[in-house]
Parts: structure tokens; C-alpha cells; sequence
């Protein structure tokens, strides 16, 4: 898989509010008072923990806004696999700018990096089947891009960025709109000829009823693995499945076994334990 770079646009607004918020009206007091303004240092970026690595472009911004003087070597890119004791990148610059980067550069690094890993962990449980681990709209305020990006880097895919660039046709949808039949009939005359339309069902019969009607894609909502193997024979050709509700790495298998297509996890983004990495002087 090729993981294509994210925009600087994406994130520089992003590092430079983080940055802001960190140094407040004074700055870096401690390192101003502690460090001379002409001290210069060598550190690496290491890992100690066992994990996948997203975010290093974030990270390099948030040094170098502090001082374009900073100078950055990645030596493991984003996607790379890394274990404890894994230099990931050398940095080099001004003492101080190291130092009034480290915590904003690590929060995103650590953060990307933690929702790449629990990416990798259940697309490595569903390894041999069909099934793409895919994120949700599950995500941290603000850093919805960045997240996908890291899900991207960790061997997953992306469901839709946002309310406006597919028709999701969900279980509220469907009560205010007094049924399935109405909801996508609605959908089918307000959405765009390359707009595609997915809704959610509960069970077969709902299901049924959706794809009589022609939609693209049918997401799956809390059914066990037998009741998906059942829906997938019928989807068949139809529409895409898209398998969702309370995914874990253990019970992944099943449900990619079952023959789904996607298998959509919200918790990846929103719930992630951040990667532990470190910068240190050796």
C-alpha cells in the first residue's frame, strides 16, 4: 500500500493553535531561564513500545515552527513497524526549539501513532479474508483528517471524511422518515449522480427491503457472524457490505469470515492508546 503524504494545509494551522495554547503569552520559561539562546543539541525520537509509526510530518512542523533551523532525519517513515528501542528520527537545531517542541511534536506522534497500531492490530486479526478494517466519523474535533491519515497508515481504510461526501441513511433517519422506503427515495432524488447512498439495517427483513430499492451499500448494524454470512449470500452482487457495531480484535475474525466487505470501527480513532515515544539525548 502506498501511503500517500497529507497536505501541510491539513495540519500546519493545527500545530501552530497547539503551539499557541503551549506557550501562552510568556513562552518556554523554564528552557528560556535554563538553556543559552545559542546551545545546540542532537536527540532522537525512540520508541518504546511496540507499534506502528503515523504523524512524523506533524511532528517535524511543530519543531520547525519553533525554528525553521531545526533539521529533522526520518528513519523510520510513517507505516514502518517499530519496536521498543527503535530510533524512529534524529533532530538537530537550537536546544531551546527542541525542547519548546518536544510535548506538542510527541502529542501528535504519539496520538497518530496509537490510532495506526489499533489499525494494524485488527487488520493483522482479519489477515486471509476479504474484510478492510475501515474508521468511522468517530473522531477527535479538529483532527479528523490526521486520524484517517494515520488509519491509512496503519493498513486501514477510510469510510466517508464528513456529512457531505456520502448519503448514510441510519436507524433515526429511517424513524423521522417513517420507514426505509421513504428514507431512500428521499435520498435517491436530493443526493448527486456520484453521490452514493448506504443505510444502515437492524435485521434481514430490513435489509431485504433495502436492496429492492437499489442502494450501494448496506451497513450491518450488531449482527453475529451467522446473521452476516446470511445478509452477505443475499448482498451478493447488490451492494457492498459493511459490517459495524463493537468490533474488537477478538471478535473480528468471525465477522471477516462471514464474507463482509468493510468492517467499520469506531474506536480506533476516538479511543487509541497513544503509542509511547520518546526524545531522548542518546
Amino acid at each position: 500500500m502506498t501511503l500517500n503524504p497529507l497536505s501541510p494545509l491539513l495540519y500546519e494551522p493545527l500545530v501552530r493553535m497547539a503551539l499557541l495554547e503551549d506557550l501562552g503569552r510568556a513562552g518556554d520559561i523554564t528552557t528560556d531561564a535554563i538553556v543559552p539562546a545559542e546551545q545546540r543539541a542532537s536527540l532522537k525520537l525512540r520508541a518504546r513500545q511496540r507499534g506502528v509509526i503515523a504523524g512524523l510530518e506533524v511532528a517535524r512542523c511543530a519543531f520547525r515552527t519553533v525554528s525553521p533551523e531545526v533539521r529533522m532525519e526520518i528513519i523510520r517513515g510513517d507505516g514502518s513497524v517499530v519496536a521498543p528501542g527503535d530510533v524512529i528520527a534524529t533532530l538537530s537545531g537550537p536546544a531551546r526549539a527542541l525542547l519548546t517542541g518536544e510535548r506538542v511534536a510527541l502529542n501528535f506522534l504519539c496520538h497518530l501513532s496509537g490510532v495506526a497500531s489499533a489499525t494494524a492490530s485488527l487488520v493483522a486479526a482479519v489477515k486471509g479474508t476479504r474484510a478492510q478494517i475501515v474508521c468511522t466519523r468517530k473522531t477527535t474535533p479538529g483532527l479528523r483528517a490526521l486520524e484517517k491519515y494515520a488509519v491509512r497508515a496503519g493498513g486501514g481504510g477510510n469510510h466517508r471524511f464528513g456529512l457531505d461526501d456520502a448519503v448514510l441513511i441510519k436507524d433515526n433517519h429511517i424513524a423521522i422518515a417513517g420507514g426505509i422506503e421513504a428514507a431512500i427515495t428521499r435520498a435517491k432524488a436530493h443526493a448527486g449522480h456520484l453521490v452514493k447512498i448506504e443505510v444502515e439495517v437492524d435485521n434481514l427483513a430490513q435489509l431485504e427491503e433495502a436492496l429492492a430499492l437499489g442502494v450501494d451499500a448496506v451497513l450491518l448494524d450488531n449482527m453475529i457472524p451467522a446473521e452476516l454470512e446470511r445478509a452477505v449470500g443475499m448482498a451478493r452482487g447488490k451492494a457492498i457490505t459493511e459490517a459495524s457495531g463493537r468490533i474488537t480484535v477478538d471478535t473480528a475474525p468471525a465477522i471477516a469470515a462471514a464474507g463482509v466487505d468493510l468492517i467499520s470501527v469506531g474506536w480506533i480513532t476516538h479511543s487509541s492508546a497513544a503509542l509511547d515515544i520518546g526524545l531522548d539525548d542518546a
